[in-house]
């Protein structure tokens, strides 16, 4: 019988050209028989617990992956524009397989392998061991492990397109496999997940269950419709038959019959509206739903709460509000005054001028402020826009005191999201009463006090494409730094045209032109008042003479400037069209790194134009 050290083994030669790190550290089972392991729950569970030891490595999620898969869209970007900087070429769609912040043997790629090995050898090891037919733990087991390795998949689908396809644990004749089309991953992956739900318990149904880093029934159903979202939906393809052969590839439709919304899109809406009639998740406030996830109070599932699943890091581990919270120069909200962090990415300078004034989201997403060394609020500009949702100041669990990791928990799925995918869905089956009611829940809590608008706005919503246009602005509004949109964007087709108005209306605010033309209170001058850990900011808001008092003025603060060195500011040209530096829609997909593609003993290859 196989012991579980072939657990490191195996995963240790999936991607043996990808890494040489030892890894799997799990010293008490080791020594066990794989039948005395799968047929113990405890166990099992601690082998099932290592598929989410990879999240948290060196350069997989932690500090590779999540930092950048996200960037660039139309309402979220890289801070800095610095056409040499490779984190800029990363987020500006000009990155290539020599990248030396992703061209790493122990990078993303390799880390989410090891962890899709492990969930095959704990499915192969439960299926033949643990009788899961006859015993509920052991069935949860199973499909903790089926959703995981789907969760997996569809990231690794989002960054790199067409990847090779393991479903079941390596051997020595499997070690060097090219790369699958997707499309016969997508249908493993709604099979497995078609398995695994029935096996799961709600949230807050047990012990498991009410954790956010373990997977409950509603994660696997929302997973289930965000994976037929992006199987239907349009992609950078190569042609059929030509996956791993250098393809350029077109953005198209996939034309596998099997892969249609008319057959997935009927099966997730019935999931979502599942989610939805348990009752087992709800939204909560705003500002508190993501105060809680700074102070690390994000890992309470089940009714009452919105987090559905969160990146299992440990309290120590991750690097989340690290580079993306409100920035700190040196104040002591980023760990003394030599340490400054945050602020990597943002908001684009105009998405806090697209909500309307009454939505509470605003104010908690887009943050033109920044600490400074004396732990008070500053402006930096209009160029540098912030994420709200994430706050150094918020961290009362455990105060962020600086290094290199902050243990915050990312989520990856909430409940606002099971709303508005069902929203979608049932707006493309024609069921458009149904998709209101679904928006109207998600918008009264965006408009909390009033309601009123919301239940205006909606009930305005009069066909099929007004209410598709008002859920792409919706996730917008609703998801803006979760780094979700690029992705949407992409299905929907409409990457390079929505990022093309962002930089046309990042233009006209600096030039006061088109729709920000007349705008009252963007005359060109901002004043603030700022005392401790309070800033009051005059002339975003309609005001339409200067204020009495003692104010700091910042002149033309939506005009290119040029400082004393003769450097350009503000919202410059190069800085807005830099939004992207290549065409994205021929780089929706990170290349296969070198790393990874020299010791595939020339199995992978890269399509895309990359080759």
């Amino acid at each position: 019988m196989k012991k579980l050290v072939y657990i490191a083994l195996a995963s240790a030669a999936i991607f043996a050209a990808s890494s040489c790190e030892s890894f799997l550290d799990v010293d008490s089972p080791s020594t066990f028989d794989a039948a005395t392991v799968f047929s113990n729950y405890d166990l099992a569970e601690s082998t099932v617990f290592s598929i989410s030891q990879s999240f948290g490595e060196t350069n997989s999620y932690r500090g590779r992956y999540l930092p950048w898969i996200g960037l660039n869209s139309d309402i979220e970007w890289y801070n800095t524009y610095k056409p040499t900087d490779e984190k800029y070429q990363i987020a500006a769609y000009s990155l290539l397989p020599n990248n030396g912040q992703l061209n790493l043997e122990n990078g993303p790629f390799a880390k989410m392998y090891e962890a899709v090995e492990r969930a095959n050898l704990c499915i192969e090891g439960i299926r033949e061991y643990g009788k899961p037919e006859d015993n509920a733990d052991m069935a949860y087991l199973l499909g903790e492990a089926l959703t995981l390795r789907a969760f997996l998949y569809y990231d690794l689908i989002r960054a790199w397109g067409d990847v090779p396809a393991r479903f079941t644990s390596i051997t020595s004749e499997s070690i060097y496999v090219p790369k699958a089309s997707r499309d016969e991953i997508f249908k493993q992956l709604l099979a497995d997940l078609d398995e695994a739900i029935p096996y799961l318990p709600n949230p807050g149904q047990t012990a498991a269950t009410s954790r956010t880093d373990r997977v409950n029934k509603m994660f696997a159903e929302g997973l289930y419709a965000r994976i037929a979202l992006m199987a239907s939906g349009y992609a950078l393809r190569p042609e059929d038959g030509y996956v791993g052969t250098g393809d350029l590839g077109t953005v198209r439709l996939t034309s596998d019959s099997e892969l249609q919304k008319s057959v997935l899109y009927p099966k997730a809406l019935a999931y979502l509206r599942s989610a939805i009639t348990s009752g087992t998740a709800s939204l909560e406030d705003f500002e508190t739903l993501w105060k809680n996830q700074s102070a690390m109070n994000n890992l309470t599932a089940g009714p009452g709460h919105e987090p559905l699943f969160v990146i299992p890091f440990s309290d120590g581990r991750g690097r989340w509000n690290y580079t993306f919270a409100v920035r700190t120069e040196g104040s002591s909200y980023g760990g003394g005054a030599t340490v400054t962090r945050g602020g990597d990415a943002g908001p684009v300078p105009t998405m806090w001028f697209k909500y309307d004034p009454n939505d509470v989201r605003r104010d908690v997403t887009c943050v033109n402020w920044r600490w400074n060394k004396d732990d008070e609020k500053e402006l930096p500009g209009i160029q540098k826009w912030y994420f709200g949702k994430y706050r150094f100041e918020w961290m009362t669990k455990k105060p962020y005191t600086g290094g290199n990791d902050d243990g915050v928990k990312p989520v990856v799925l909430r409940y606002a999201d099971i709303l508005l995918m069902a929203a979608e869905i049932a707006n493309e089956l024609g069921e458009l009463s149904e998709a209101k009611d679904y928006l109207l829940q998600v918008r009264e809590r965006a408009f909390k006090g009033h309601e009123e608008l919301a239940e205006r706005y909606v009930s305005s919503i009069g066909d099929k494409d007004a209410m598709f246009n008002a859920i792409v602005d919706e996730r917008a509004f609703e998801f803006c730094g979760e780094m979700t949109r690029k992705f949407d964007l992409i299905r929907w087709n409409l990457l390079k045209d929505k990022m093309d108005e962002a930089i046309t209306d990042m233009k006209n605010l600096r030039d006061l032109t088109g729709k920000f033309a007349g705008v009252n209170g963007l005359g060109g001058d901002v004043y603030y008042q700022a005392s401790g850990d309070e800033i009051v900011i005059y002339g975003f808001n309609g005001e339409t003479t200067p204020p009495q008092g003692a104010w700091e003025k910042k002149s033309g603060y939506f005009n290119k400037i040029v400082d004393t060195k003769g450097a350009d500011t503000g919202l410059y040209d190069a800085l807005v069209e830099g939004l992207y530096a290549v065409n994205p829609n021929e780089r929706q997909f990170w290349p296969i790194f070198n790393t990874t593609l020299i010791n595939s003993q020339g199995n992978i290859k890269n399509d895309y134009g990359y080759e």
